[in-house]
């Protein structure tokens, strides 16, 4: 887990009479001033020619968002939070009909191979997991390159996903799951966790890391 304004001006004088400016140099707000007052001067009732007006305010025209990292792609998607009063609610009252790009899809595949069978706060878990990894210092910045380390994460073979079965309910929960956690609507009881496992593996280094939260299968470390 920035803008600019374009400003337009224009005049048009027309004048029948030739004029002598009394200096030869005019500062920007003196100058416009001596215009208007030669205007004034051929206004006045002894002519019917018809003398244009000096438009003396800037014509603003607002341009519309720039579009940015920030506010495009998954941004661009998000909307206020759902009502909920429960995780199971909210995972039922968020859109997951999107469309993924690809650092969600790393992020809503890792909670579909590694915790589908999970209840959903295990699944929101997983997800905070990488979320974590992706906004710590030791490990990639992005989704996908955290997913994709060498040797972290098992279901990755030959450096790449398998296949999902997109019309599974598993497939829609996940993805709701991964909107949540990268939106932030619900906080994970693993809070800043980095690490988990298992609990029918036993790796070395789960002594040298502090234990946050076990939930039903999975033991999720910092």
């Amino acid at each position: 887990m920035a803008r600019k304004t374009h400003f337009v001006g224009f005049a048009a004088i027309a004048a029948t009479v030739s004029i002598t400016f009394a200096s030869t140099a005019i500062s920007g707000a003196n100058a416009q001033q001596g215009v208007e007052d030669e205007i004034q001067e051929i206004s006045q009732p002894v002519t019917n020619e018809t003398v244009p007006l000096f438009v003396s305010e800037e014509v603003v025209q607002p341009l519309p968002p720039v579009t940015t990292p920030e506010n495009s792609a998954e941004a661009a998607t998000a909307v206020s939070v759902p009502a909920a009063s429960n995780l199971r609610e909210l995972v039922r009252n968020t859109d997951a009909g999107y469309e993924l790009s690809r650092e969600m899809e790393c992020l809503a595949g890792t909670v579909y191979f590694e915790a589908r069978g999970e209840p959903l706060s295990g699944q929101l878990a997983v997800a905070q997991v990488v979320i974590n990894r992706a906004e710590s210092d030791v490990f990639p910045s992005s989704y996908c390159s955290v997913v994709h380390q060498r040797s972290q994460f098992s279901f990755i073979k030959n450096g790449r996903m398998p296949r999902i079965s997109r019309s599974s309910a598993a497939w829609k929960k996940a993805k709701a799951i991964a909107r949540i956690a990268h939106e932030g609507h619900w906080e994970s009881e693993v809070r800043d966790a980095l690490y988990f496992h298992a609990k029918y593996v036993s790796p070395k280094w789960r002594h040298r890391k502090t234990a946050r939260a076990t939930i039903n299968t999975h033991i999720f470390y910092r």
